[in-house]
């Protein structure tokens, strides 16, 4: 098969913000905080142009540190974002969520590249980088999920404990919906680069499926501890 991967256009990429700019109006006729939107947009724009200039260099690095920096600052980043929803103090909540995330992304991470994938050498920054970013990222919102609904249902009177039930299962809504749409509703982002780079599709799927059980694993792992860590905080709640 041949590769079918093409450059697109800068012109030709500026189509894709016809859909974003209707969007933000809407969002403005009817008052909502459309600003906040064009300041998310702006970000992504900005951090993925950066990213796709530095993720040369870092691929080619042939040193693991340059590696557990990248992964590092990835997980720092996900940790604070993780926390935006939710009223308690963030510093105090930062170290509990960035423990979270780094146990059950770590070992799931750890466990996906040393032990499916048998990288060599371990750290290799191609596959080491992207697939800590799709743990970090689905963990970080996921957290967020959980958190905001937790406070929510305190908020309402219920106890920690049902409290904790409800926010973990809102916080796997999302991965269990894909778990159940894949293949029949979508084919996943992935999958779908590997097929059009000229990857066989049953290939592509065995890694979608690795993919997608490295996923709810290590959301997971990471929302059930997160959880658990922030008990004392709600303790006192009735």
């Amino acid at each position: 098969m041949e590769n079918l991967i093409e450059g697109i256009p800068y012109a030709n990429l500026a189509l894709a913000f016809i859909p974003i700019l209707v969007v933000v109006f809407i969002m403005y006729k009817w008052k909502l905080d459309y600003k906040k939107s064009i300041y998310a947009v702006a970000r992504m724009l900005i951090q993925l142009m950066l990213i796709g200039f530095s993720l040369a260099y870092i691929f080619e690095a042939t040193s693991f540190w340059i590696v557990i920096v990248v992964l590092m600052i990835m997980l720092l980043a996900a940790s604070w974002i993780s926390l935006r929803t939710m009223k308690l103090n963030k510093m105090v909540l930062f170290k509990k969520c960035f423990i979270s995330i780094l146990v059950g992304g770590g070992l799931v991470l750890v466990l996906i590249t040393q032990g499916v994938l048998v990288l060599d050498p371990w750290y290799l920054p191609s596959y080491m980088i992207p697939l800590g970013g799709m743990i970090f990222a689905n963990s970080m919102n996921s957290i967020s999920l959980a958190g905001e609904r937790l406070e929510s249902e305190i908020a309402k009177g219920i106890t920690y404990e049902k409290g904790r039930v409800i926010a973990l299962n809102a916080a796997l809504i999302p991965i269990t919906n894909s778990l159940l749409a894949v293949g029949l509703v979508s084919i996943p982002g992935m999958m779908t680069g590997q097929i059009l780079s000229g990857v066989s599709p049953f290939i592509a799927a065995r890694y979608q499926i690795m993919v997608m059980c490295m996923i709810f694993g290590s959301t997971g792992i990471s929302v059930s501890l997160f959880l658990s860590l922030i008990k004392p905080y709600f303790t006192n709640q009735k």
